[in-house]
């Protein structure tokens, strides 16, 4: 059985004709990507966010809701969407299967020039995406950067030396390279494989882009609460996985740079 299935209006999303507000930039296309895990009190606003964010910043545009093998309700809800509005879809993982995985999912199915990558916890208020659109002219990579972090001490302890161990290893320019605000030229991507199947496939998507030339663009954005659901991201399996997973991209890129020599 395919452990992956896609749910999607049988037409095409259809182009936005509405004028921008106040002269603001659009972008020709855009996805949003939602990985969602046991969200189900929050995956309803999270895609009625995207939408509103995506219309107001793209003249065409899509939410792709990628459901990590959740064990509550955020699927259905989900689904309950993709039927009544032609722009979102959904991706189902019958199994969980990380965050990386379900970010690769989302960004395999994408079908427009530009992606943006957040979450479906509410911990952004994704209107901010007009100050990255604002500057897509002149980058390829836009990240946020979360300017007063909402979390718990120990996330906020360990967030910052996981930022400071992936500067000294890998000399990235960004400041909160996990922020799941991120918007990413779509073609920027192309050649690019991502192994990454837990969290550390935000900082292997930002040392790989780099270190291919691509023009990086960083903003300063809110950051709230999360308010339902439970975090996963300070778990110990989670917290030993992405340490595994760096030490193999750090291996990764040091055998691609002898071979280059």
């Amino acid at each position: 059985m395919n452990p992956t299935r896609l749910l999607q209006p049988t037409r095409a999303p259809v182009r936005d004709r509405r004028a921008p507000a106040h002269g603001a930039a659009r972008l020709p296309g855009l996805s949003v990507v939602l990985p969602c895990f046991n969200e189900e009190a929050n995956v309803a606003d999270a895609i009625r966010h995207a939408r509103a964010a995506a219309s107001a910043s793209a003249w065409e545009w899509e939410v792709i809701v990628v459901n990590d093998g959740s064990s509550d309700a955020t699927a259905e809800i989900a689904a309950g969407f993709v039927a009544a509005d032609e722009h979102v879809r959904l991706i189902v993982h019958t199994v969980n299967r990380g965050y990386g995985d379900a970010l690769r999912s989302g960004i395999a199915a994408a079908h427009m020039p530009w992606i943006f990558l957040t979450d479906a916890d509410l911990q952004f208020d994704l209107r901010e995406l007009e100050r990255l659109v604002a500057h897509a002219g002149d980058a390829d990579l836009l990240v946020g950067c979360r300017a007063q972090r909402r979390d718990p001490l120990g996330r906020r302890v360990n967030a910052r030396a996981w930022n400071w161990l992936v500067r000294r290893l890998f000399a990235v320019p960004v400041r909160d390279v996990d922020c799941a605000f991120k918007l990413v030229r779509a073609s920027a991507l192309e050649g690019i494989e991502l192994r990454a199947h837990g969290a550390m496939i935000s900082t292997e998507l930002v040392v790989k882009l780099t270190a291919r030339g691509a023009r990086l663009f960083e903003c300063d954005v809110a950051h709230r609460p999360r308010l339902a659901g439970e975090q996963s991201g300070a778990s110990p399996r989670v917290v030993l996985r992405a340490f595994r997973e760096l030490l193999v991209l750090r291996g990764d890129l040091r055998r691609r740079t002898a071979a280059v020599s």
